[in-house]
């Protein structure tokens, strides 16, 4: 049975983009000054409600600026609505930039373990997880070198690795999957069907409607932070390649 993981309750999200015209430092300056202002209210997401559940992998597509990212930071609670309500029911792990969380001046193993901190790891969870994730990344070769040295398929799967070693409620992935070769991919959604199976609840930002139709269940398509249309992923990527 499905158990709901997230609910969003009319989020908006609102940024101000403070004196948009300006064109210089001068003008800056003599806005503030003779307090004219240009100020720009930028609407990301517009009164979004939506539910969540269990064993599903959701894909979130739309075109640049269309507010996906936003709503990835809102799920892993980094962003807080302007308003509206975000309830999450569980744990959150989630991969919405590569590499973030990361020190690029580190070696691969030392990454490990300050990612797996900020995800909530214990030092003895990630001194005996260590190993594994490793071993999953197939990246032994090179986990003594620092990570400046890597390339960005070698830390799509490390970040991957640490994020999904452990089972968490809800997985938030931002085009992550699309850098990888065609091992990683069969790798990756080997894990996605075994964190499915275990309950979690996968959210997916992807441009790629290979890896979208490949990895999803569901589609969520939006446009200026509005909700288009939420269907099964192969009918949301159908109106949306027409759109």
């Amino acid at each position: 049975m499905k158990r709901e993981i997230v609910r969003l309750e009319n989020i908006s999200v609102t940024y101000t983009v403070r004196h948009a015209n300006s064109r210089s430092l001068k003008d800056l300056a003599i806005k503030s000054i003779t307090t004219k202002k240009s100020d720009v209210q930028i609407k990301a997401l517009n009164n979004l409600s939506l539910t969540l559940s269990s064993g599903e992998v959701v894909v979130v597509v739309g075109s640049n600026g269309a507010g996906k990212s936003t709503l990835l930071k809102v799920l892993a609670r980094v962003l807080p609505p302007s308003t509206g309500r975000v309830i999450v029911d569980g744990t959150i792990s989630p991969m919405i930039q590569l590499g973030a969380g990361f020190n690029y001046e580190l070696t691969g193993r030392e990454n490990i373990a300050l990612y797996g901190v900020l995800l909530g790891y214990s030092r003895s969870e990630i001194e005996s997880a260590m190993s594994e994730i490793v071993d999953w990344s197939e990246l032994s070769d090179f986990i003594h070198l620092p990570l400046r040295t890597y390339s960005s398929g070698m830390i799509a799967r490390l970040a991957f690795a640490i994020a999904t070693h452990r089972p968490s409620d809800l997985i938030l992935i931002d085009e992550l999957l699309s850098v990888g070769d065609q091992g990683f991919q069969e790798k990756s959604q080997e894990r996605i069907n075994q964190l499915m199976a275990s309950g979690a609840c996968i959210v997916l930002v992807t441009h790629d409607p290979t890896a979208a139709r490949h990895h999803g269940t569901r589609g969520i398509w939006i446009n200026g932070g509005n909700l288009v249309l939420d269907s099964d992923i192969h009918t949301v990527l159908e109106k949306y390649s027409h759109a």
